[in-house]
């Protein structure tokens, strides 16, 4: 598989685009407005505990207090229990003995806040690097699963384990090692990792742990939030995720930005450096690689499939949903074979669809109902397969007994069209509209109530262009009956900014 990285860069605005094999599967968007805030470290102060939820509300210094859950809480046990008890029967106390209204906290944001809600926080703090991730609070040593060589994997533990014990020697001899101490220290090892030398790992733990003991530092202000560390901005921060072997070429349509990226990547990626070109061709580079019309396709509800079958994808707040159709596929074969071939299609097809849109969350795959078992468990490996390529974490579930296929995707970030769209004024999200004829009715109704609360001589209705003409065409009759009931004349004025719901009623 070859892939490649586009990076546009306005003033305004970045994205940067994932192409693998030259079709787009990934897009990512950070405006200089509204920068994500995912992986930023605070020392927040806590405004609300809710007992009966066994959470919190953290002030960070948002506009929306952020959410702390009891699950996602820190508490060394010692200062509870006065360490008399022993670490099996450690019991987690209520959150109310941990928080109260006014209390300084260290958090960091793990869900950017969505819609209405705000910002999701934990206290267990961890902070990425090229290679391994750094865990505070733990002393767990992990090897990212995508990294299957039994060989490799102990290797990356025992240089891990190296570096531990290395730290705690140098420590020897000076203050008590305490459980802020880099030998003590828990690290995940990232799959950019495999097949890395020991000391450019090393490194990057280094690096970590000083990174670590700058934020552990930082000065009390219990008065005060504070933002104490923020991850790197959307360019680097890709550079940074992307394993290095599978990047054939990186393309930046900004010099400064090229020029940036040239330096980030000789300190912390040496292996990308020659592969960042500065792209300055005059059409823009997303025309160029057909980018911004996947983009406006993926912020359609239908995606056709190649076979003439299409998905229809609907994102709720709850959930999302994805039903599969045939379409205009008719097959070669039988009813049974045409279903087989456009399921197993819609699979791939939706893998794509996940992570270009970034959707995530829980996912309902309403596929087309099959009749044989060895049908069902293809499509559903076929599923499997094509999500293994997905950096966010997926779990998928077998199908049901109504035929759905429940699956839930990681979600950090807010969706590509919750990015890049608002909910329409007209309809405001519901996706339909009344209809003209339902429209006049309730004017019917309201004028019956205007008439019988209020005398007026004359009612002047004020309605769309096209609601107007319904009344005065179709409804003529209806219109005429009531004039008669309520004795007394309406007029009607169109209105050209008027939506086919919004319509007044005015008493003349």
């Amino acid at each position: 598989m070859s892939a490649e990285i586009l990076i546009n860069v306005t003033p305004q605005e970045s994205r940067v685009a994932l192409l693998e094999n030259g079709i787009l599967q990934e897009i990512m968007v950070e405006r200089s407005s509204n920068q994500g805030i995912v992986g930023n470290i605070y020392k927040g102060k806590v405004c609300r505990v809710l007992p009966g939820m066994e959470a919190a509300f953290i002030d960070i210094g948002q506009e929306k207090a952020a959410f702390l859950h009891a699950s996602d809480l820190r508490f060394p046990a010692q200062d509870i229990f006065n360490g008399d008890t022993p670490e099996e029967e450690i019991v987690v106390p209520p959150i109310t003995k941990l928080l109260h209204a006014g209390k300084q906290v260290l958090v960091q944001v793990i869900k950017e806040p969505l819609g209405t809600k705000g910002a999701r926080l934990t206290m267990h703090v961890t902070i990425p690097s090229r290679y391994v991730v750094l865990m505070p609070d733990t002393d767990t040593i992990g090897v990212s699963s995508k990294i299957e060589d039994e060989d490799e994997r102990e290797r990356l533990k025992k240089i891990v384990s190296q570096f531990r014990e290395s730290s705690h020697h140098e420590q020897q001899g000076e203050k008590p090692v305490d459980q802020n101490q880099a030998d003590k220290f828990g690290y995940i090892v990232r799959t950019a990792a495999e097949g890395i030398s020991a000391e450019a790992i090393m490194a990057d733990m280094a690096f970590l742990n000083k990174l670590w003991e700058k934020v552990s530092n930082a000065p009390d202000d219990p008065t005060d939030t504070a933002l104490i560390y923020y991850d790197l901005p959307l360019v680097q921060r890709a550079l940074r995720d992307l394993v290095a072997e599978e990047i054939e070429n990186i393309k930046v349509d900004s010099l400064a930005t090229y020029t940036s990226l040239k330096q980030f990547s000789q300190t912390y990626i040496p292996e990308l450096t020659d592969k960042i070109e500065h792209y300055t061709g005059e059409r823009p580079i997303f025309d160029i690689h057909g980018v911004e019309d996947e983009i406006q396709k993926s912020l359609k509800r239908n995606v056709q499939l190649k076979s003439g079958g299409y998905l229809i994808i609907d994102q709720t707040e709850a959930m999302t949903t994805i039903d599969v159709n045939t379409g205009g596929f008719v097959g070669h074969r039988n009813l049974e074979e045409t279903i087989f071939k456009t399921n197993l299609e819609a699979a791939q097809t939706i893998a794509r669809q996940l992570r270009l849109r970034n959707l995530g969350g829980i996912i309902i795959l309403d596929f087309i109902d099959m009749q044989e078992d060895s049908h069902k468990e293809q499509v559903l490996n076929a599923l499997e397969k094509a999500l293994e390529s997905d950096h966010a974490k997926t779990s998928v579930t077998q199908l049901s007994s109504l035929g759905l296929v429940e699956m839930t995707r990681k979600r950090t970030r807010e969706s590509l069209e919750h990015i890049l769209c608002e909910s329409c004024p007209t309809c405001e999200g519901r996706g339909y509209i009344k209809t003209a004829t339902t429209v006049c009715y309730e004017i019917f109704r309201e004028i019956l109530r205007e008439s019988r609360q209020f005398d007026a001589r004359e009612l002047l209705v004020l309605a769309s262009q096209n609601v107007t003409d319904l009344l005065l065409d179709e409804e003529s009759d209806s219109l005429a009956e009531l004039q008669e009931f309520i004795g007394v004349p309406i007029r009607f004025q169109a209105e050209s900014l008027y939506t086919q719901e919004q319509f007044d009623v005015v008493l003349l």
